[in-house]
């Protein structure tokens, strides 16, 4: 079974990636359809005998924790997927909050975090009990990712603030202008590219081929996150664009 690609359907609407405020009914539970079931597909395909062939011995896939720990990978970022775009929808979590948007958006902001490091414990956990192998322990390379990945992870929260970083444009709150400095004139994704090179740091910082198989699915995971998120957020801005430019003109 190849590894799921559970964007391809959804991806294959114009209307679903690029006008969200179109999205219609059945479109958007095809997208949430295929989201959802991303983490249980997840979990097959590394209990599949080909991945077993292809990594037996250099990885436990007898250990639960494995899979715990591939579940929140993949559940984090379809999680915040699903509630951001509830929210921008219906206004799902805005209403809970008594319409104040800000409120909603920190809660999630939270929430996202706080998942964030149950899953990270949960990384840890399974190198700490996975098979070692030698060849992978290289401590000085693992070192550099880490210092390379954690930079652009915590120079995306400065450059974004609370709202900018944990979906603040689905709830409304949307930046002044686009954020081009660092680290973002490396890479349109750091937060996303930087948290892969932590992954992988660390599964060589421990030696523990598990670790690099979980990395691969952070970054595949990540990647189909963003085949959703940047499009989508991107008509976010240009709606707005366009209203301004219709008040210019109602103006003059």
């Amino acid at each position: 079974m190849p590894f799921p690609d559970y964007a391809s359907e959804a991806l294959q609407s114009d209307v679903i990636v690029h006008q969200p405020s179109k999205l219609q009914p059945s479109r958007c539970l095809l997208l949430y359809e295929n989201l959802a079931t991303f983490p249980i597909q997840t979990l097959y395909f590394l209990n599949s005998p080909t991945m077993s062939g292809i990594a037996g011995g250099l990885i436990d896939f007898s250990s639960n924790t494995l899979y715990f720990s591939a579940l929140a990978i993949a559940f984090n970022p379809t999680f915040w997927n699903l509630v951001a775009r509830s929210e921008y929808h219906n206004k799902t979590l805005t209403r809970l909050f008594n319409g104040n948007s800000l409120r909603a958006c920190y809660i999630l902001a939270i929430t996202i975090f706080s998942l964030g490091l149950f899953r990270d414990a949960l990384y840890e956990r399974v190198l700490r009990t996975q098979p070692y192998l030698p060849a992978l322990y290289h401590p000085y390379l693992a070192y550099i990712l880490l210092a390379i990945g954690n930079t652009l992870v915590l120079t995306s929260y400065y450059a974004l603030g609370i709202t900018g970083t944990f979906l603040g444009d689905y709830f409304g709150i949307l930046m002044d202008e686009p954020v081009t400095g660092f680290p973002f004139n490396i890479t349109s994704a750091p937060m996303y590219w930087g948290s892969t090179m932590s992954f992988l740091g660390t599964a060589l910082l421990y030696g523990r081929p598990a670790g690099v198989l979980l990395t691969l699915e952070v970054y595949l995971v990540y990647k189909a996150a963003l085949r959703f998120e940047d499009p989508f957020t991107s008509e976010i801005y240009a709606k707005r664009e366009r209203e301004r430019k219709e008040k210019v003109k109602k103006a003059m």
